[in-house]
């Protein structure tokens, strides 16, 4: 059966001519070999993609590195071994001494569920595996399921060829390879292949207006809530694609049949993860979501009463009705708020919006790195030559401008501005950039290495052939042929891209941070409590398995600020926090020695930034700048910083290295003091080879009044007086 008056349709082994119109036959090789080829290229991609992850393993060892990822690995342990209602239940006494941590209500579960059934599913096939290899693996494995995914999202927008493009692309873009190496087990090693997956299924509901689609992005958002707090990106790009559709007066029953269904099972299912609960019908960061769902209604009661009622008066009737309904609706959102019903949006947020909103306002948030604007060379480190064919695949885009090309348009805009706000968001980008390269890329090939003009002329009738021969059209494309259609222009095209792949960098190593956890694993007793900047939280109780003050949780800005505090005063000042906390080690980063920028001594500014919205008679941010208004740490250096806890523990004993005033801060560029600081209440206990990581023993009381002893016995007289004199005192020590 046909629609009247419509075209027959062609026979499985038949296509159609691009000029003639006439039905023509397809090889049964071609149709044979096309489909095989394209699942092994696209399983040697995705096997690429692993195995270039994988390096630090063949080379070293299977070890979880960075921050973040050394709570989710004791996270994976905990459920693992105890089970999952234990999970969920989960209170971490060894890290914010001496408050603890509601662990299992405060995180984001997908990533440890995915890492507990894969070890399972291991076992129960008789491969045992230890839970700690399974987390090293899991950002490698999934990086090829990303490839996959990204291949089906691209051909959705053009054809196969751009799929493969994309997949290879998104293999290999440094971008996506430093959230994804082995051992790199953060939410990120799984999210990223869930928004492809996601986006991926929502290209094909819109296109299909199939409720299973829809479903199928639902239970893909679902899984991505449970994985990553970045799952608001969906929230919000989905809902802002249809909004866009709606302005550009394409709605269809495929838009609201797709968008309807994945709304409300989405909405649904997010809303049963512990840690997000009602946030989705309460948090202003859901409401636009919510919003296009309601406008998305009137306009299918707009569509249903169009086709009913002939009326052009009753229909404006309905249209002034939409309107005032949805402004109502508005005023009752900005009520809602205005009232705490609805809950604005947060200062994580806000600073994206307002790059300087969170150093004014929530200086925690402005103190991560990743949370900073990414220099210019960022986006050609983490993206390579692929940031140059962004605008070419969004070129190409626009000319056709399919509901699919309408979304990976807002897709690039939004991504490019968000990451060029937050560095961190760089890994939303790249996958946008890849497909959007991949457009490009195929779009040129095809150019290239297309149908050229006299294989176009072969399917022509040979009435057509006579015709043309001597038009000037043929003149015209014979031409054409002499041009970019030749061996050596399609050579050039090729090559270029060839040597564009072949640029890398180089690799450095750096074993100080294991170096000294190892330490304090081996040499420190198991209750002792090691205070550090929040950054090193989940290391310490990580690999050093000893008790933490604060982490990468952020949780408790005072408890933060607690810890700022100590490393910003004086040691007079210093010690009674520390006694107060029983806190027995302190550990910093100094990468003055190393060259090492992501140093203590560069963040220490956001330690007294933080403790000064607490104590802002006690901490003044102004007084650690020299006159002229300098951060230095040389012998210009002001008093309130010389006398700092943090700068005292940074420089000391670092003149040994050097001959007498040759010392250099390699990272800030300043020498060193020429004094070197003295500690009374601290004790050096460990620094790694290269001087990056130092830790301290803090006195206990008695010991610490025998060192005061000898301190009196020096301002008596008795020896020679001290270069530095103390402000300790009996009263203090008592404290």
């Amino acid at each position: 059966m046909r629609p009247i008056g419509g075209p027959a349709p062609l026979a499985k082994n038949m296509t159609m001519s691009s000029k003639t119109g006439q039905k023509k036959p397809v090889s049964a090789h071609k149709r044979d070999w096309r489909v095989p080829l394209k699942v092994i290229i696209l399983l040697l991609i995705a096997a690429v993609s692993l195995a270039s992850r994988l390096f630090s393993v063949i080379r070293y060892e299977s070890i979880i590195h960075e921050f973040d990822p050394w709570f989710n690995y004791r996270a994976s342990k905990i459920l693992v071994e105890k089970g999952f209602y234990s999970f969920l239940n989960w209170f971490d006494e060894r890290s914010w001494f001496p408050l603890g941590r509601v662990a299992g209500g405060t995180l984001y579960p997908g990533l440890m569920i995915t890492s507990a059934l894969i070890h399972n599913v291991l076992h129960f096939l008789r491969i045992n595996v230890d839970i700690k290899d399974v987390c090293v693996m899991v950002a490698p494995a999934f990086s090829g399921v990303t490839a996959i995914a990204t291949y089906y999202l691209a051909r959705e927008l053009k054809d196969d060829a751009c799929g493969l493009f994309a997949a290879a692309f998104i293999g290999i873009a440094p971008g996506y390879i430093s959230r994804s190496v082995a051992g790199s087990y953060d939410n990120e090693a799984i999210a990223i292949t869930l928004l492809m997956t996601t986006f991926a299924l929502w290209i094909k509901a819109v296109k299909t207006g199939s409720a299973l689609w829809g479903t199928a992005t639902a239970l893909f958002y679902f899984y991505m809530v449970a994985a990553w707090g970045g799952y608001v990106f969906i929230t919000n790009m989905i809902p802002l694609h249809i909004f866009v559709l709606l302005l550009m007066g394409r709605f269809t029953s495929k838009i609201y049949v797709a968008y309807t269904t994945f709304y409300v099972i989405g909405t649904l299912a997010s809303m049963q993860i512990p840690f997000v609960g009602f946030q989705p019908i309460r948090t202003s960061e859901h409401m636009a979501a919510l919003g296009v769902f309601g406008l998305l209604q009137l306009f299918a009661i707009y569509d249903a009463v169009k086709r009913i009622v002939p009326s052009a008066q009753f229909r404006k009737l309905v249209q002034l009705a939409i309107i005032a309904v949805s402004g109502l609706a508005f005023v009752a959102l900005v009520y809602l708020t205005m009232r705490g019903v609805i809950a604005p949006w947060t200062g994580r947020f806000y600073s994206l919006w307002d790059t300087s909103y969170a150093r004014i306002h929530i200086p925690i948030i402005a103190s991560v790195s990743e949370h900073q604007p990414p220099a210019w060379a960022s986006f050609f480190f983490d993206l390579q030559f692929l940031i140059w064919l962004l605008p070419a695949g969004l070129y190409v885009c626009f000319k056709e401008l399919r509901n699919e090309h309408v979304f990976i348009i807002l897709y690039a805009v939004a991504a490019t501005y968000f990451s060029g706000v937050m560095v961190r968001l760089m890994l939303t980008l790249t996958p946008c950039v890849c497909i959007a390269a991949a457009v490009a890329v195929s779009t040129l090939l095809d150019t290239y290495f297309g149908p050229s003009p006299k294989k176009e002329d072969e399917d022509d009738s040979a009435a057509n052939q006579a015709e043309s021969k001597t038009s000037f059209l043929k003149i015209a494309k014979g031409i054409k042929r002499l041009g970019i259609y030749k061996v050596f222009s399609r050579l050039i095209v090729v090559g270029f891209g060839v040597v564009l792949l072949d640029l890398d960098g180089s690799q450095y190593f750096i074993d100080d941070f294991r170096e000294a956890y190892d330490w304090l694993r081996r040499n420190t007793p198991y209750d002792s409590k090691v205070m550090s900047w929040w950054d090193y939280g989940y290391q310490i109780a990580g690999m050093a398995d000893r008790v933490t003050l604060v982490d990468n949780n952020t949780w408790n800005n005072t408890h933060i600020a607690t810890v700022g505090k100590a490393m910003s005063s004086p040691e007079d000042a210093a010690y009674p926090i520390l006694r107060k906390h029983d806190v027995d080690y302190i550990l910093i980063i100094y990468g003055g020695v190393l060259g090492y920028s992501g140093d203590d001594m560069n963040k220490f500014l956001w330690m007294v930034r933080i403790s000064q919205g607490i104590w802002p008679e006690d901490i003044v941010e102004r007084e650690f700048f020299t006159n002229r208004g300098e951060y230095r740490i040389d012998d210009e250096a002001s008093p309130t910083m010389r006398e700092s806890l943090m700068y005292k523990m940074s420089y000391h004993g670092l003149s040994q290295l050097y001959p007498p005033n040759q010392g250099v801060d390699r990272v800030r560029s300043q020498r060193l003091p020429s004094h070197d600081p003295q500690l009374w209440t601290l004790d050096e206990a460990f620094t790694t080879q290269n001087h990056l990581v130092r830790i301290y023993q803090v006195k206990k009381p008695d010991q610490l009044g025998r060192d005061l002893k000898q301190v009196a016995d020096f301002e008596n007289g008795k020896r020679k007086k001290l270069r530095q004199p103390t402000k300790l005192s009996a009263q203090w020590l008592r404290e």
